[in-house]
């Protein structure tokens, strides 16, 4: 039997003190410029252990140490329901065509180490937060890095 991917994921928006956001390029399309963004490995996986886990797997970036405390990651309260991309829609189970995506924010210090995945991603890049958001093709990545000044500044708060 085969194993599907399950229509809940996490985005998660990397970013520094200064607003510049980490942008990834997707290795099965080239072009493709996106934050951190999975599945859950299980139904019952926690969202916060998902985000913690797809940053890790995708940037080599680990969350709960000296430069990255646990509480650097926050949870947005915001959910989006898309449409699953054709291209993409082979990964779920027969019928399901949309997802539900929960956004995070993880602030990192620029300088940071970042390994990539080497199968999933080709190049990271930082740019400014506008910037970033311009180079997204996903939508709702877009509108969460334009979300990003106010969430920045309610956890700075």
């Amino acid at each position: 039997m085969p194993v599907h991917k399950i229509p809940e994921s996490v985005l998660v928006v990397i970013h520094s003190a200064d607003l510049h956001v980490l942008l990834i390029e997707r290795a099965d399309r080239p072009g493709f410029w996106q934050s951190v963004t999975g599945s859950k490995d299980a139904v019952d996986e926690p969202l916060r252990a998902t985000a913690v886990r797809e940053v890790f797997e995708e940037t080599g970036i680990r969350i709960g140490g000296e430069r990255v405390p646990s509480h650097h990651l926050q949870d947005w309260q915001v959910s989006n329901v898309y449409e699953i991309y054709p291209v993409w829609r082979h990964r779920y189970a027969p019928g399901v065509t949309h997802n539900t995506e929960h956004v995070f924010g993880l602030q990192v210090p620029r300088d940071i180490d970042v390994i990539l995945a080497p199968r999933e991603h080709l190049h990271y890049r930082w740019l400014p937060w506008r910037e970033a958001a311009d180079q997204c093709f996903s939508p709702s990545n877009a509108e969460a890095i334009l979300q990003l000044p106010r969430h920045a500044e309610s956890a700075a708060a």
